[in-house]
């Protein structure tokens, strides 16, 4: 309602459109709440299908709407929660059409613990509902191992520490390295190829997934989700050895089986040997104390049948009876000797084979292929990046041209020298201006001015 004395006075009130006021409001929040920090609880949190992230902040006296945009979202590793104290960078803004101002977030983390332990917890809890971590889907280790795939650095101190106990435990136990990175982006990716280039092209009975110990951050492709769905899905059974013994990733909640180190790994798969090797030595030792035996039993019927023996021609027979069957045992243990020393030196030839430097240009060959793809992936990951990031851009920039909006039917009033004119009262009647439309321009004669 327009007052009564103010109109007396002579005096025009200044009248708004909402759209003007509210465009004015806006102006105003953003200019002054460009970039601020804010503490507060999460609540009404939804992700809908767009990939944005919609929740409120709020505390004891207050709330606000905030929103963050996708773009946002591919930066923080956990998912929002009701009821989660955060921390949050953003600005200020008003959503004209409806009139209600919001939060632009660009950064959020939760309060009191790490966005990382809280991804990773997520992680752990969504994985075990889902029963990767069930031990009725666990697969035991072969009785025998043969062939071993260890996925690791190839220049790091866990295959060395790997390699130095398995060896010395049973020389004979083939081992196959897949080399990958185990930290930073894209190692997670590199082992799951691993994982798949063990189960289709290698004939190994088990995997090894090692690497020594690290901070969180070291450890964290070693928690991906991919990877622990790769490994459920390998035919091979799969031990994890990651880190120290207090530290627990991912993966080792979803192999067949954990070891707390490289070294305690080696231990645990070639310990079947172990007991076998003893149980065979008890076993030789068995059955030479038998013989001795069966010998001191032989000696003394033998003194036996001399001192009743008669006839010296029945015991020169008997003799050469004794003598045959001895000679027999001896071909037998002579044999059994001969196949022993046969089986060592194919072993031998076996390793030398596999140690040769043809072998070894062959895997060094597969590696750098390996890594060639790993490279050429990297790459096109990153152009893709690149062009996505090119197209936002575009995007913004087309939508920040002051003259985009003249194709809504705007149009800019100038005076002949270019001024933008904003109030009527800053040209005169009989003055010529200048209307800048969509497509043209008017140059326009003022006839009369209307101030309100």
């Amino acid at each position: 309602m327009i007052d009564h004395e103010t109109h007396t006075e002579g005096i025009s009130p200044k009248i708004y459109s909402v759209s003007t006021l509210t465009t004015g409001i806006k102006t105003l929040l953003e200019e002054q709440f460009e970039f601020i920090w804010i503490e507060a609880e999460i609540s009404n949190f939804r992700a809908p299908s767009s990939g944005h992230y919609y929740m409120v902040f709020k505390d004891a006296y207050a709330q606000i709407r905030a929103v963050m945009f996708r773009p946002q979202t591919r930066y923080i590793n956990f998912v929002p929660e009701d009821g989660m104290k955060i921390v949050a960078r953003g600005r200020v803004s008003v959503y004209e059409s409806r009139g209600e101002y919001q939060l632009i977030i660009d950064y959020l983390e939760p309060l009191g613990v790490g966005a990382m332990a809280l991804a990773l917890e997520q992680l752990k809890k969504k994985l075990s509902e889902k029963g990767l971590f069930d031990e009725e889907i666990k697969r035991p280790l072969p009785f025998l191992i043969q062939h071993v795939a260890v996925i690791t650095s190839p220049t790091g101190a866990a295959i060395r520490d790997f390699l130095n106990i398995a060896q010395r435990r049973f020389t004979n136990l083939e081992i196959t390295i897949i080399p990958v990175r185990v930290q930073g982006d894209g190692a997670a990716r590199e082992i799951i190829e691993a994982i798949s280039i063990a189960n289709t092209e290698l004939d190994a009975d088990t995997i090894v997934i090692t690497r020594g110990g690290g901070s969180m951050e070291d450890l964290w492709e070693f928690n991906n989700e991919e990877l622990a769905y790769a490994i459920r899905a390998s035919e091979i059974p799969i031990v994890s050895a990651v880190g120290h013994e207090i530290d627990f990733t991912i993966s080792d909640l979803a192999a067949d089986m954990r070891a707390p180190t490289p070294s305690a790994a080696a231990e645990l798969l070639v310990a079947e040997k172990e007991i076998i090797e003893k149980w065979l030595r008890e076993i030789r030792e068995r059955m030479s104390s038998s013989y001795r035996y069966y010998l001191s039993n032989i000696k003394d019927a033998l003194n036996a049948f001399k001192k009743g023996l008669k006839d010296p021609r029945k015991g020169i027979a008997d003799t050469w009876l004794r003598l045959d069957e001895l000679e027999g045992r001896i071909k037998r243990q002579l044999s059994v000797i001969i196949n022993d020393l046969k089986m060592n030196i194919r072993n031998q030839g076996r390793s030398l084979f596999v140690n040769s430097p043809v072998k070894k240009i062959e895997r060094y060959r597969e590696v750098i292929n390996f890594k060639q793809q790993l490279l050429t992936r990297s790459m096109e990951r990153v152009m893709d990046g690149k062009h996505k990031r090119i197209d936002i851009l575009n995007e913004k920039l087309n939508d920040l041209n002051p003259y985009a909006i003249l194709d809504r039917g705007y149009s800019i009033t100038r005076t002949i020298d270019k001024k933008a004119i904003r109030s009527a009262s800053e040209v005169m009647a009989g003055e010529r201006v200048n209307v800048t439309l969509s497509k043209g321009s008017l140059e326009c004669l003022v006839e009369k001015i209307f101030e309100e």
